[in-house]
């Protein structure tokens, strides 16, 4: 699949794009994680030029969920700026130089892939408009040029089709019987308190190839996911968390845009073979607050008690686990209380719900990290990871 460089009237300065773009060789995600898309090779140049004052060039892969663009070099006079957008302009993401040599207040958040450049927040659907905006005309656009003004982006990040998702990610042993998962707005009526815990969860974009699930945890900037969807403090970098990707109606497929944010600070974890869990703050937390945040269960398990389960599933938006087989069925409950650190579940879920929340319908807080599929489904027991992170978070609801 190639890309296509459409140079619209006002795109006056030299673009350069490679016609047939090859996927590149990058940072693999690892093999638990849920494959979400690919990284290809691209050559685009956004020079000054004496004329207009704006200049873009369009990446579009056709039937890709999203994409996003890596800058390899982005110079700018003061008071200028590079947008990267979807055609209507759902999704704005807003540049004035280059974060890794300078702070710039007001920008988007960013991502870190390698020693050199940023890439800038992914925008949902198949094609992404990069835009270099200037304040003032610029009648010395070669010398701006001369002195290495202006944009290039190297390669970008392509988000699997669902037909190329479900290809790279055969379906695991998760999925008990039925899937009964809806969207969670399904429930907005009938399991409203359900419904509104839902809204603390976010899909992880991971190196823009790979896709978990994570949750706010507690009062403060904190985070926590699986340890295999977050093994270091550059995967972190390499991380943006997207809250509200959940569709406006039942069944519409219509997601929302949500508001997406980037990593910070990796603060505790616990590999695969241990509690699988990481424990992290983000960039930008005021604009997260308002979907609210999930508390810890730190008892242990009982045997039967009512569970359900919000995730991101098969990269897709946001669903609820409320049901064991089918929709008004048997509610999801805890089949086995304890299995080594885990307990076990028969709520679907599939690649892309590692991290998911499993919360107690008792107290409608998280009493398992869901991190392995099966059929039971398994997740770390709460109370254990609790034990680790407790004078790291403010669990005080």
């Amino acid at each position: 699949m190639s890309i296509r460089s459409l140079l619209l009237p006002m795109a006056l300065a030299l673009v350069l794009i490679t016609p047939t773009p090859p996927a590149i060789a990058g940072p693999a995600v690892p093999p638990q994680v849920a494959k979400a898309g690919e990284v290809k090779a691209a050559d685009a140049v956004l020079r000054y030029a004496a004329d207009g004052r704006s200049w873009r060039v369009v990446l579009r892969e056709p039937g890709s969920s999203y994409v996003k663009v890596h800058f390899a070099a982005l110079k700018l006079v003061p008071g200028d700026r590079v947008t990267v957008s979807d055609p209507a302009g759902r999704e704005v993401h807003t540049y004035r130089g280059d974060p890794g040599h300078a702070a710039f207040p007001g920008d988007s958040p960013h991502t870190v892939h390698g020693p050199s450049g940023f890439a800038a927040m992914s925008v949902d659907g198949d094609t992404a408009v990069v835009t270099l905006h200037a304040a003032a005309a610029r009648p010395n656009a070669e010398s701006l040029t001369r002195q290495g003004f202006g944009v290039r982006v190297d390669r970008y990040y392509r988000g699997f089709s669902p037909a190329e998702a479900a290809a790279a990610n055969p379906r695991p042993l998760s999925v008990c019987g039925t899937d009964a998962r809806k969207d969670v707005v399904c429930y907005q009526g009938n399991h409203p308190t359900e419904y509104a815990r839902a809204g603390a969860v976010a899909r992880q974009l991971l190196n823009g190839l790979g896709h978990c699930t994570a949750w706010r945890v507690g009062n403060t900037n904190r985070m926590i996911t699986n340890y295999h969807c977050l093994e270091s403090a550059a995967d972190l970098r390499a991380s943006e968390f997207q809250f509200d990707y959940q569709c406006a109606t039942c069944g519409g497929n219509n997601p929302r845009a949500g508001v997406k944010v980037s990593g910070a600070q990796l603060l505790k974890s616990s590999s695969l073979q241990n509690l699988d869990y990481a424990l992290f703050s983000v960039n930008n937390f005021d604009a997260i607050k308002q979907f609210g945040t999930l508390y810890l269960d730190v008892r242990e398990p009982k045997a039967g008690e009512r569970i359900y389960l919000p995730g991101h599933g098969d990269v897709k938006p946001k669903r609820l686990s409320l049901y064991e087989d089918r929709d008004g069925g048997a509610y999801c409950k805890i089949d086995v209380v304890a299995s080594g650190v885990n307990t076990g579940y028969r709520c679907d879920s599939s690649g892309g719900n590692s991290g998911s929340p499993v919360l107690a319908a008792s107290s409608h807080r998280v009493i398992a990290l869901h991190h392995l599929g099966g059929c039971p489904n398994w997740g770390t027991r709460i109370s254990l990871v609790h034990r680790e992170i407790s004078t790291l978070i403010d669990n005080n609801g």
